[in-house]
């Protein structure tokens, strides 16, 4: 029988050297999001099981804004800076989604940009393509609920609250 100073010598043999710790997006619902496979530098791999609170008719077909957070929340994942935040989106629903199906999203980060980043995003259902996209981010110093919002005077924007 194999002593602790063993497993422990077996188990760093199979560790990925490129994954990566979880800085971002921490208290998302996995059963809404999608669970996390895959997490290395500029790369995830997640899966989103369908649930029944996805269902959008009496068929079993998956409302598109489940798939979309699902490919978000990859996206976020692939950048993995504790404070991005999407800034816009290109997307294509390419195959519908039914309850029980299970949705592999692949996100990669494609450009580096100062704060900008863009990330290519796909959904497979086994080997089908349900989905892809490109997600533009932005990395803040700061949390974005906590930005303050000037104009180019250095003004504080009306309607805006001062946090």
């Amino acid at each position: 029988m194999a002593n602790q100073e063993e497993l422990e010598e077996e188990l760093q043999i199979d560790y990925n050297e490129n994954e990566v710790m979880l800085s971002t997006h921490e208290c998302v619902n996995s059963d809404l999001c999608g669970k996390v496979l895959v997490l290395e530098q500029g790369y995830v791999e997640t899966r989103l099981s369908t649930i029944s609170e996805m269902v959008a008719d009496d068929l079993g077909l998956i409302h598109g804004g489940f798939i979309f957070g699902a490919a978000d929340y990859a996206a976020m994942l692939a950048v993995n800076e504790q404070n991005v935040v999407l800034v816009a989106s290109n997307c294509q629903f390419l195959s519908p989604v039914k309850f029980h199906d299970e949705v592999t999203f692949i996100a990669r980060v494609r450009n580096k940009e100062g704060r900008k980043r863009n990330i290519h995003v796909e959904g497979y259902v086994l080997d089908i393509k349900v989905f892809e996209g490109e997600f533009k981010t932005v990395v803040t110093d700061q949390h974005v609920l906590k930005l303050k919002l000037l104009d180019e005077n250095g003004e504080h924007l009306e309607g805006e609250p001062i946090v």
